[in-house]
């Protein structure tokens, strides 16, 4: 019994130190974690994309990929996710916070259901440290009314921002005048700018002739991206465009040249076979070459790109590097993230409509039915058709939220009001809303015949048929012609019926009398 309990208390000591040593890749054993609100939690499970930690490099922005399962059976609504940040201890987020809204919202996520992919893009800030951090992510949500919320912690590594090389800058130490006559002298005629700032030279601090120490400020010029357009505006998946990007070179005295830029665009798809870059240049290379700007100067670049015709509608962000030298010759390299919209075009298909009957008399509805299919790669918000035609009443039918790939039926009741002569155009109208709020619709055209009511009196009990290969046969004439020498044989019959009664009667009568006269005469 002793040998027992000491095998039991051996596993039980195995058992907590897997438990432990599987907290999470590169986790501290004694990491204290922030309070996880655990209402609910076995309605929402959380999953990294990916089962390897996310590295950012320095300057170099990347993303971190999860998805969210519903595993209760009660839908989810108005679920948001979100960083959870604490603002108490900043420090502990190691990316940078800017004024862009990183709630990923979904509209509602039906019962053992996952969502789709969730990215989040982040850059980390200058200060971190290279290692492993764990962040947490806050997902609100409700089911059945009731606001509920869950947290999930997920793993990330970074890397430090790398040490500077020092240089030798002669140039950069304080000089005499006549010094810096020498170094001019071996420089060669240097062009001056329209605001009397030299272009290309060393900057010296001082200056003017009264004998004062010139020196240089030591500053590296600065180019930065002041922003950029797209032709077309919008940017649609699998269409070509043009980029421009506007530059400007910050530096108030030195020229910026040899100017290289280099577009990056993140990695996109489902598999293998169909990963690639989200842009790709339409014709030539991704890199563009400008030979320099003056100081305080300003330059456009433009690419012509293609966007992949698989591409999600969102914002991607884009990274554009630059390498250039300033006057001395150094090389500076810098990089900036520009945020490109991609925008889908909605498709969708009507099935056949499906009408009945497709005969109705005036005041007597007719069913239509049909079917809506979201072949795109975007929801349809709003969806709702308007059914209008001279010979009906207009019928409004709403159907609401159309996800992409889903089906939608489309069941309206239509009322006949005016006489047709033989099958009437009725239209149907179908609008819905992007994710701007854009009211887009489509039309459908469908026939429908309208007769006139029938009168009350008529024996409606026996359908009368058309000859259908007699063309224009008088059918209803030739029933009331009928139904008239009906009545008059009819009342020939009774006419002979009350003859013959009346004659039999008088002769009866006759013989009751000569009977009486032969009694009396006895």
């Amino acid at each position: 019994m002793s040998r027992w309990k000491e095998l039991m208390r051996g596993t039980a000591g195995v058992l907590a130190a897997v438990v432990l040593a599987g907290g999470g890749l590169g986790a501290p054993v004694n990491a204290k974690e922030p309070e996880i609100n655990t209402q609910e939690r076995a309605a929402v499970e959380w999953k990294a994309a990916s089962n390897t930690v996310p590295v950012f490099e320095y300057q170099k922005a990347n993303s971190l990929d999860m998805y969210l399962t519903n595993t209760g059976d009660q839908e989810l609504t108005n679920i948001k996710v979100e960083p959870y940040i604490d603002e108490e201890d900043i420090s502990k987020w190691p990316f940078q916070k800017d004024n862009q809204d990183d709630t990923v919202k979904i509209d509602r996520l039906a019962g053992n259901t996952t969502s789709q992919m969730i990215r989040f893009t982040f850059k980390e800030r200058d200060d971190v440290a290279t290692g492993n951090h764990k962040i947490y992510f806050e997902c609100s949500y409700k089911v059945n009314g009731e606001e509920k919320s869950s947290r999930k912690a997920f793993w990330v590594k970074t890397t430090a921002k790398p040490e500077e090389k020092k240089e030798d800058k002669p140039l950069q130490v304080q000089i005499t005048d006549t010094t810096k006559k020498k170094e001019d002298e071996g420089l060669g005629e240097i062009p001056m700018d329209d605001g009397g700032i030299s272009n290309g030279e060393v900057s010296y601090s001082g200056g003017g002739g009264g004998g004062g120490d010139d020196s240089s400020d030591g500053s590296v010029p600065r180019v930065i991206v002041t922003g950029f357009d797209t032709k077309p505006k919008k940017v649609k998946a699998g269409s070509d465009f043009t980029l421009t990007v506007h530059l400007k070179n910050t530096s108030k005295k030195t020229r910026v040249k040899n100017m290289l830029f280099d577009l990056n665009a993140p990695e996109e798809g489902s598999d293998e076979q169909t990963t690639a870059p989200a842009f790709l240049p339409s014709s030539g290379s991704s890199s563009v070459y400008l030979e320099g700007m003056k100081a305080k100067g300003t330059a456009d670049i433009s690419i012509k790109l293609n966007a992949k015709s698989d591409l999600l509608q969102k914002p991607y962000s884009v990274e554009l590097s630059m390498k250039y030298e300033d006057a001395s010759g150094g090389s500076v390299e810098t990089t900036s993230s520009l945020s490109i919209p991609v925008k889908q075009d909605a498709r969708f298909e009507f099935s056949d409509f499906e009408i009945n009957p497709e005969s109705v008399a005036v005041d007597d509805e007719a069913n239509v039915m049909c079917n809506l299919y979201n072949l795109g790669r975007i929801k349809l918000y709003n969806v709702r058709a308007i059914f209008e035609g001279e010979s009906i009443e207009k019928e409004e039918v709403f159907i609401g939220n159309v996800e992409s790939g889903a089906t939608a039926s489309i069941d309206a009741m239509l009322k006949g009001t005016q006489a047709t002569e033989g099958p009437a155009p009725v239209t149907m109208t179908m609008s819905y809303e992007n994710e701007e709020g854009e009211a887009i619709t489509e039309k459908k055209e469908l026939m429908l015949e309208v007769t006139e009511l029938m009168d009350e009196g008529m024996d409606v009990g026996m359908p009368i048929e058309e000859d259908m290969q007699g063309g224009g046969f008088p059918v209803v004439p030739v029933v009331i012609a009928v139904g008239v020498i009906a009545m008059i044989v009819a009342a020939v019959i009774i006419l002979k019926r009350r003859k013959k009664r009346m004659r039999k009667s008088e002769e009866e009568d006759f013989l009751y009398e000569l009977d009486g006269s032969s009694e009396d005469e006895r």
